[in-house]
């Protein structure tokens, strides 16, 4: 094709007012008419991706979810700022068979030594680290030095963990073991220090490991790391997985080596494109963002696949294969616009729901969905007319399994095409039901890595003296004195017994923890002297405006439970007269906060299904064919929330993302069969029903390989460590089985059954006026016969 013919074209293209992909395509005008402009361009992008790359790293920090996400953040950010960051706090379970042994205990007292001169520490609790005032002044050792006997010691260790509060959440009450916190400096812990932090404490821990001592870590940091080396390992699976699958798929679907491997290369560019614009705007990766580049690849890979298997049908019909490219760009251009723009609306519907780390979901899907379209329409063109000039032959054609249900998927439609059609409608409009029922739910476990050994250590201190998942109630002080007045000391004791009634005896500490040292003939200020000031800032703060009251719940807690407990927790402090208290934590920061996300999720979805409804119909200037596509894509949708509704699954974070994500994708076949078929009804001038089976002829396979390589990249996801990413895939899989179903079955059988409905199909004349990039009609050369004919 000539130059000037493809810019006559290009410019009859800007008259083109009604292309369902909006004028998207004129990116694939461009390619066709600039290659080696387009080239630069790819060239530039991908030196820009890479150079990016390098700095790629995953940001364990869970706050970055919830970030500015409403009310439960800003009252966790409050407490934070006022007494000190929480989710850092390291938990060390030191446990010994014969810890009553002097040279035991005295080794454990080394630990907790070594534990405070750590460089992270800003400060630390344990029986250890505690002191007690002495009678003539000053303060000793809560745990006397020098013990010579195991009576002794074991006489000692009891009395304390009986009678003194403090030592009641760290001495196990069998003298089984300990529990040592350190509390990290937040200035220093943070970003990769954490890890070298982390690193650190393990070393420590370990060489103190002896057949008489075994030390555990617990505690967020802990977790977080485990999460975190998950979700990387996850990556580099899912990557290497999704890329080998993939390109065994397209070869087994093509029956092409280089066929393949060309198929493969466009995700690969989309993939590395994705990474370095994601870093560039981020900085890193979250455990959310980094899934997207998971759905770019799987994503690219169904595109790809799709515009390999128009351009072979060309070439296969006789077109010349560089004249194939053009073609398929044209027939193709509009409708991945299109399939794209529906997948970018799932990405930005997100956006509506607070939250930073929803927000920066939504942002990176959005820059995939745009940059794999940008590689679709530009590397993609241009590497094929690179392969043909190569040398590239004709590939075999398509495997017989992918089109092996075409013929079932005809015959049905053609012979119960009603009773499918009505049925479908039906169960679609059943669904309804388990949606509009479905609650959030969230489970902190479902968060942690399986078989977490941090999870399993805090769970052991859970059953032994208390836990590592703090309930916080910030308490304002009226008198402001230096050492906590009578009225607010009695402030600080009510709300401590009201904790201690929900969480039970000895899970709660407070300034008013310390009564029995009180009772001795101690004062307040004598006591807080002896605990530090570092101590005493986790009790009340440096100015002595407010306290603060902090229980232990068990690390693992149903939300519905928790709820439950805080409500509890509000109404008697409220009963009690006490106000302007505030109840927070981390784990009502996850909880509440993401149950109101997964609310706002939902309806999120909902927009997102409204809107790209709305979308088709506006692209093909049908409200018939927005009503064709409704029910194949409500189905499987609706049908993933009835699963998880019927197995008590519920929403959580990452289910409703999967769900309106994969909506997204799974309306991307659609959108190729009504396309193909409104060509062949408006173009070549097949009826109604010739016009749906020859489109199932010419894309069905397709349809089934693209769906396959969906399934197949996202199937991986379902064996992550982290449940909550294990389910985003399962469902992710789930939602796009349906909607083959929807696509072959169902579809075809709404179209068939609805003939005189849809045989007005056809508004939009897409023949009125020639194609921009159509040759003139000139008379064949002789000896030659015209494409097609």
């Amino acid at each position: 094709m000539s130059t000037e013919s493809v810019g006559t074209r290009f410019r009859d293209l800007l008259t083109h007012k009604r292309s369902i992909g909006f004028g998207l395509e004129h990116l694939g005008y461009l390619t066709l008419k600039f290659p080696k402009a387009v080239a630069l361009f790819v060239l530039a992008l991908s030196i820009l991706a890479i150079s990016q790359i390098p700095r790629a790293n995953v940001d364990g920090d869970l706050l970055r979810v919830y970030a500015n996400s409403g009310h439960e953040y800003d009252a966790y950010k409050h407490l934070a700022d006022t007494f000190g960051t929480f989710e850092n706090d390291v938990y060390l379970l030191v446990t010994s068979p014969k810890l009553t042994e002097p040279q035991v205990l005295e080794r454990m007292r080394e630990l907790a030594f070594e534990l405070e001169l750590n460089e992270f520490a800003a400060g630390t609790l344990s029986p250890f680290s505690l002191r007690k005032p002495a009678e003539g002044g000053g303060t000793l050792p809560a745990v006397p030095e020098e013990m010579t006997d195991p009576a002794q010691v074991a006489a000692a260790m009891t009395d304390l963990q009986q009678n003194d509060p403090m030592m009641r959440n760290l001495i196990n009450p069998d003298l089984s073991g300990v529990v040592m916190i350190m509390f990290p400096n937040p200035d220093l812990a943070k970003g990769g220090n954490i890890k070298t932090m982390i690193a650190q404490l393990k070393e420590l821990a370990a060489s103190f490991e002896s057949e008489d001592i075994h030390v555990e870590l617990t505690g967020p940091p802990i977790w977080t790391s485990e999460m975190l080396d998950a979700s990387v390992q996850d990556q580099v699976k899912f990557t290497i997985y999704g890329f080998a699958l993939g390109a065994l798929i397209a070869l087994f679907s093509l029956r092409s080596f280089w066929g393949a491997i060309i198929v493969a290369a466009t995700p690969f560019v989309a993939v590395m494109w994705t990474m370095g614009i994601v870093l560039l705007f981020f900085g890193s990766f979250s455990f959310l963002t980094i899934i997207v580049t998971t759905l770019v690849l799987v994503i690219c890979f169904a595109e790809s696949l799709f515009f390999i298997f128009n351009w072979l049908a060309y070439w296969r019909d006789g077109m010349d294969p560089t004249k194939a490219v053009d073609e398929t760009v044209r027939h193709m251009g509009a409708a991945s616009g299109l399939t794209m723009l529906t997948t970018l609306v799932s990405f930005a519907s997100l956006s509506l729901t607070p939250g930073q780390g929803i927000q920066e979901f939504s942002l990176a899907g959005t820059i995939g969905s745009l940059l794999l379209f940008t590689c679709l329409m530009t590397f993609l063109p241009l590497m094929l007319k690179t392969a043909i000039r190569l040398g590239l032959k004709l590939p075999k054609t398509p495997s017989f399994a992918l089109t092996a249900p075409i013929p079932v998927s005809w015959f049905l439609a053609t012979r119960f095409g009603r009773p499918i059609a009505v049925g479908a409608i039906i169960v679609t409009f059943l669904l309804l039901i388990p949606y509009a029922l479905i609650q959030p739910r969230f489970s902190f476990e479902d968060f942690m890595t399986e078989g977490s050994t941090a999870l399993q250590a805090a769970e052991s201190i859970d059953q032994g003296v208390g836990g590592v998942a703090p309930l916080y109630v910030r308490v304002p002080l009226k008198e402001g004195v230096a050492s906590v007045g009578d009225a607010d000391f009695q402030t600080i004791k009510k709300v401590h017994e009201i904790l201690e009634k929900h969480l039970g005896a000895n899970k709660v500490i407070s300034a008013a923890s310390f009564k029995h040292y009180a009772d001795s003939g101690f004062t307040r200020d004598e006591i807080f002297s002896a605990v530090g000031p570092f101590m005493k800032r986790r009790f009340v703060t440096d100015d002595n405006t407010q306290a603060l009251v902090t229980g232990f719940m068990p690390t693992i807690i149903e939300s519905d439970e928790l709820r439950r407990l805080v409500d509890n927790v509000e109404s008697d402090i409220k009963a009690a007269g006490i106000e302007d208290t505030e109840v927070g934590g981390f784990r009502i920061l996850t909880t509440f906060a993401t149950d109101n996300i997964v609310r706002g999720l939902q309806l999120d979805l909902t927009f997102s299904v409204l809107v790209n409804l709305f979308l088709i119909g506006f692209a093909f200037m049908s409200w018939r064919v927005a009503l064709a596509s409704t029910i194949p894509n409500l189905f499987p949708i609706l049908g993933t929330e009835a699963y998880l509704y019927f197995t008590g699954a519920g929403l959580q974070l990452t289910t409703v993302m999967a769900l309106t994500i994969a909506f997204g994708i799974a309306v991307d076949d659609t959108i190729h069969f009504l396309s193909h078929y409104l060509q062949e009804r408006r173009e070549h001038r097949r009826n109604h029903l010739d016009a749906v089976k020859h489109t199932m002829e010419r894309i069905g396979g397709a349809i089934v390989a693209t769906t396959i390589i969906l399934c197949a990249g996202t199937a991986i996801v379902a064996f992550s460590e982290l449940p909550q990413v294990a389910l985003f895939g399962s469902l992710f899989v789930i939602t796009l089985a349906l909607a083959l179903l929807g696509d072959l079955f169902i579809l075809p059988a709404l179209l068939v059954a609805g003939g005189r409905f849809f045989h007005p199909l056809g508004g939009i004349k897409m023949a009125d006026a020639p194609h921009p990039l159509d040759e003139p009609d000139e008379p064949a050369p002789a000896g030659r016969t015209a494409p097609g004919e």
